[in-house]
C-alpha cells in the first residue's frame, strides 16, 4: 500500500474524529460517510471493509443480543419500578445515588464487557433523573466511567486487557494477585471525584420520598420467565467458556434474545416489528464504519507505523518506557478503540524486546506458552492500564461511551462530545497519574 493511501486514511479518520468534536455532523454519520470514503478512493474494496466489519461480527452479535433482551423488557415497567426503588433505598440524596450507581456497576463490570453492561443497567437511570428531576446524561456518563475502569479488576473485564494478558499467558489468578488493585485505585478515583464532577446532583436531596412516582409492574407472567432468561444468559456469560463445547458471549446474546422474542411475543405484550424497529442501528452503525475506518489505518500500514516509533521511543530504560507507554497507550485509546490498538502493539512490542535482548525470540512464537520476565511486566501492564483508562477520555474512545450515548438519544437526551470531554479530560487523567503512581511502587 503506498504513502498516499496511508495519509488518505489518515485524514480521513482524524477528519471523523474532527467532525465528531466539534460536532459539525451527527457521529454516527460522519464515522459511515468515512468509511464509504475509504471504499470509493480505493483505499479498502468493499470486500475488504465487509471482512473488516467481519472481524467485529462477536461485537456486533453481542450489542444486537443485549439490546433485543432489554427492549424485550420496556412493556412490564420493571426498570421504571426498579429506579423507583433505588432512589427511595438513597433515601432521595444525591450522593447516595451516584455511589449506588458505583456500587452496582462494579462487580457487574469485573466479569461481563463494560459495554454489555451499560446496556442492562442503562434503562434505570432515565426514570432515576426523572424522580429526582435531574438531567439523566451525567447519570449515564458516570456509570461509562465505572464500567470502563472496572474492566481493570479482573483479566476479563475488560477485552484489551484480556489481549494483553493472553498474549503474556497471565492467568485469571495471577492477575487478581498482581493487578487488580489497579482497578479498585481507578475506581476510587473516580469515587473521590464524585462532589467535582457532579456538584449539583452530590447536593440533590428530595424533602419527600411521597412525591415519587409509584409504578405497578406489568405481565408479571411475562417477567418471571423473562428473569429466568436473563439469569440464563448471565450464568452463561460467566462460565460458557469452560463448558465441555464452549459458547461464546455473542452466541448467549444472540440465544437469549431469541428467547425474550418468543416470551415478547407469544404473550401479546408487544410485537417483534416493535421490538426490531426500536432497536439503537445508530450505533451498531457506527461501530461498524469504525471497523472500516480502522481496517483502513491497519491495511495502509499506520497503526503498524505509530506503534513502532512508539516503541522505538521507548529505548531500554523500562521505568520511562512504562510511563511513556502508559500515558501514549492512554492518550491514543481516546481516539482509537482500544481493542484494535492493543492487538497491533503487542506483536510490535514483542518484535522490540527481541531487538534490545530483553526477551528471548521465543517470546514470537504464535504458541508461546511461557512468562515474561518480571523486568519487561510493567511495559505490557502499562499496555493493559492505558488502553481501558484512556477510554475514559473521548466519546469515541470505547464501546460503552458509544452505547450510552444511543441510549441517551432514545431517551431525548445528547450527550455531546465537548460534554463527555469535560467530564472525561479530567477523570482519565487523574486515574493516569495515579495509576502511574501505583505503576511505578508496584513494579519498578
Amino acid at each position: 500500500m503506498d504513502a498516499l493511501s496511508g495519509i488518505a486514511a489518515s485524514v480521513i479518520f482524524f477528519g471523523v474524529i474532527a467532525l465528531i468534536a466539534t460536532e459539525k455532523m451527527h457521529l454516527t454519520i460522519a464515522a459511515f460517510l468515512g468509511a464509504m470514503l475509504l471504499v470509493f478512493l480505493h483505499i479498502l474494496t468493499l470486500d475488504q471493509a465487509i471482512q473488516y466489519i467481519s472481524r467485529g461480527h462477536a461485537t456486533l452479535a453481542l450489542f444486537f443480543g443485549v439490546m433485543v433482551i432489554v427492549r424485550s423488557f420496556e412493556p412490564t415497567k420493571i426498570f421504571d419500578y426498579l429506579a423507583t426503588q433505588i432512589v427511595v433505598l438513597a433515601k432521595g440524596e444525591g450522593k447516595r445515588l451516584l455511589l449506588s450507581i458505583v456500587t452496582i456497576t462494579a462487580p457487574i463490570c469485573a466479569l461481563l464487557p463494560n459495554a454489555t453492561t451499560v446496556m442492562l443497567l442503562a434503562p434505570l437511570l432515565p426514570p432515576i433523573a426523572q424522580d429526582i428531576n435531574v438531567n439523566v446524561v451525567p447519570l449515564l456518563i458516570l456509570m461509562v466511567f465505572v464500567a470502563n475502569s472496572a474492566g481493570l479488576l479482573t483479566l476479563v473485564g475488560d477485552p484489551a486487557t484480556f489481549i494483553v494478558g493472553d498474549a503474556i499467558n497471565m492467568s485469571f489468578t495471577d492477575y487478581l494477585v498482581k493487578l487488580s488493585l489497579g482497578g479498585v485505585i481507578a475506581i476510587g478515583v473516580i469515587v473521590a471525584l464524585l462532589p467535582i464532577l457532579f456538584p449539583d446532583i452530590w447536593r440533590k436531596r428530595l424533602s419527600s420520598l411521597n412525591q415519587l412516582p409509584h409504578p405497578v409492574v406489568n405481565h408479571p407472567r411475562m417477567l418471571a420467565l423473562g428473569s429466568l432468561v436473563v439469569a440464563l444468559v448471565l450464568i452463561l456469560f460467566v462460565v460458557g467458556d469452560q463448558l465441555p463445547v464452549p459458547i461464546s458471549p455473542p452466541a448467549i446474546a444472540l440465544l437469549g434474545a431469541a428467547l425474550c422474542l418468543l416470551l415478547t411475543h407469544h404473550s401479546g405484550i408487544d410485537t417483534v416489528q416493535n421490538i426490531l424497529r426500536d432497536i439503537d442501528w445508530s450505533t451498531l452503525i457506527f461501530f461498524m464504519s469504525v471497523f472500516v475506518l480502522i481496517g483502513g489505518l491497519q491495511e495502509t500500514g499506520i497503526i503498524s507505523a505509530a506503534s513502532g516509533l512508539l516503541a522505538l521511543a521507548i529505548g531500554k530504560n523500562i521505568a520511562l518506557g512504562t510511563l511513556v507507554l502508559l500515558v501514549m497507550t492512554g492518550i491514543l485509546s481516546s481516539l482509537i478503540p482500544n481493542i484494535p490498538l492493543v492487538a497491533a502493539m503487542v506483536p510490535l512490542m514483542k518484535e522490540y524486546l527481541v531487538n534490545v535482548n530483553l526477551a528471548g525470540p521465543e517470546i514470537l512464537a504464535t504458541d508461546f506458552a511461557g512468562q515474561v520476565s518480571p523486568e519487561i511486566l510493567p511495559l505490557f501492564v502499562a499496555m493493559m492500564f492505558g488502553a481501558t483508562l484512556g477510554g475514559n477520555g473521548t466519546l469515541v474512545g470505547a464501546s460503552s461511551n458509544i452505547v450510552a450515548a444511543g441510549i441517551a438519544e432514545q431517551h431525548g437526551k445528547t450527550i455531546t462530545f465537548h460534554e463527555f470531554l469535560r467530564y472525561g479530560l479530567p477523570v482519565m487523567s487523574a486515574q493516569l497519574v495515579v495509576i502511574s503512581l501505583f505503576v511505578m511502587l508496584r513494579f519498578l
